[in-house]
């Protein structure tokens, strides 16, 4: 087990932008205050640092940061857990597709990073990712309207 408080850093550095990049993509996009939905953003925050320390303090555990991230949110919001309330008081002022945005142009500035790799795959890429956007799709079909279905409304 190591620590490396570099890296420790960067990771926090990275958290603290992308964390404020939410709160702001919250009130332009939502209309919801900063200053309510700031703790909730330092937990989420914490969490995503705890995660990623975790992770990189285990190597050798393959169980990647976002699994540590959510094991330890859902913990902590769990009924009989003496942190549930207030945990959830303050994290439910951060609107979840607020936090999409960032995360999802980090995501296409990481793929824009290694479009020389992915033209390397070839044209088998576009096949999976066809039979991928396809299976994801009937299957969110399926699955909606069972539960549709269920409650009676088809």
């Amino acid at each position: 087990m190591s620590l490396n408080f570099d890296r420790s850093l960067e990771y926090l550095k990275m958290l603290i932008v992308v964390g404020v990049l939410i709160l702001i993509g919250q009130r332009l996009g939502y209309g919801i205050p900063i200053l309510p939905a700031l703790p909730g953003m330092v937990l989420v925050i914490l969490i995503s640092f705890l995660a990623l320390t975790i992770k990189d303090s285990f190597p050798k555990l393959q169980f990647p940061a976002f699994a540590w991230a959510s094991l330890t949110a859902l913990i902590l919001s769990m009924p009989f857990m003496p942190t549930a309330d207030l945990f959830l008081k303050y994290t439910n002022e951060v609107n979840f597709l607020g936090t999409t945005t960032p995360i999802l142009a980090f995501a296409g500035i990481s793929v824009g990073n290694k479009i020389e790799k992915l033209k390397k795959l070839s044209w088998k890429v576009f096949i999976i990712a066809i039979a991928v956007f396809i299976g994801t799709y009937f299957g969110s079909a399926i699955v909606a309207h069972i539960v549709l279905k269920m409650q009676g409304i088809i």
